[in-house]
């Protein structure tokens, strides 16, 4: 089997680890039932004293094999990198996936990526997992060659939501997609968000009585919810602070762009430049066009009392804070 020259066996692992727990997967949304392989892993690891090491793909697979059907990303690479860094793992390794990586058999990737080059003793999986050419390597075949080369696989039952459906990124890209940011933070365990660069903007806001933050444009490739207003929470380098954003066109002043534009309450402040993230908390409105300034600025006065309201709510239910 020829080697995918981005691949080595090098894994950046130090010298002395001779064994490791595994878990593979691309992660998108770092969702309950990957938080659970997750815990699992690494208590496994502690237990076998061994370290822990997440695997994980850039970009989605999809994106080389059947680009036509690759989806819209729940989590982009940083966002993915910075839930996991929450989880107690030891190393999280990215393999570039590329065509060559994605023609390996199960056992080719068993065999030069996980034992050769990340040295497996256990590996933990989801129920429904598979990987290799064509995702041969599903639960049986891994079994299989476990009992053959000597490694222990675990499989990992689903997560299910309190209305018995299992959780996965497919169902929460399409809560998502369709504004329902209720049942997308149940399957995720945490507020859906996005993250951005402040940047600056027309300063509009500011003549209304909003001023608002701009944030520059997300990847392409990460899935936002409809367009229109929502009460957010903003995660800033000073802490959480809430606020209501407008997600899409300004059209009362004719600019027709998609735009990410927050207005924060009972703070100020220059944020030019930081990173934030928004979590959104609820959807208020759709966005529509006002006959003038003055309309916008009742409108928006009303949605922030909506929003203040919502993220009350939040805070006094004492779930998906932080």
């Amino acid at each position: 089997m020829p080697r995918d020259p981005y691949l080595t066996d090098e894994s950046g692992l130090p010298p002395h680890v001779s064994g490791t727990v595994i878990t593979v997967g691309t992660f998108d949304g770092v969702h309950r039932g990957h938080r659970d392989v997750v815990e699992r892993l690494v208590k496994r690891a502690r237990v076998l004293k061994v370290p822990s090491v997440l695997v994980t793909f850039e970009p989605h697979p999809l994106e080389i094999v059947n680009p036509a059907a690759a989806p819209l990303l729940l989590t982009t690479h940083d966002e993915k990198q910075e839930v996991l860094a929450e989880t107690g793992i030891d190393y999280m390794a990215v393999i570039p996936f590329t065509a060559e990586l994605a023609s390996y058999s199960a056992e080719d990737f068993v065999e030069l990526i996980l034992r050769r080059c990340f040295r497996l003793r256990e590996l933990l999986i989801g129920y429904d997992h598979g990987f290799g050419k064509q995702r041969a390597g599903n639960v049986d075949v891994l079994k299989v060659l476990g009992e053959r080369d000597g490694f222990r696989v675990e499989v990992v039952a689903p997560v299910s939501t309190a209305d018995g459906h299992s959780v996965s990124s497919t169902s929460i890209r399409r809560a998502v997609a369709g504004g329902d940011l209720a049942r997308a933070a149940e399957s995720l365990g945490r507020l859906y968000s996005v993250g951005g660069q402040v940047i600056e903007g027309s300063k509009r806001g500011r003549t209304i009585g909003f001023p608002t933050l701009n944030l520059g444009a997300p990847p392409q490739r990460k899935l936002l919810p409809p367009e229109g207003v929502y009460a957010v929470r903003v995660q800033t380098t000073n802490g959480p602070v809430g606020g209501m954003m407008n997600l899409g066109p300004r059209p009362t002043f004719g600019d027709l762009a998609t735009s990410l534009e927050v207005h924060l309450f009972d703070t100020d402040g220059d944020l030019y430049g930081a990173q934030v993230r928004v979590d959104f908390v609820a959807r208020l409105r759709e966005t529509r066009k006002f006959a003038s300034a003055e309309q916008l600025s009742k409108q928006l006065a009303h949605d922030e009392r909506e929003a203040r309201s919502a993220l009350t709510l939040l805070s006094s239910s004492g779930n998906l804070n932080g």
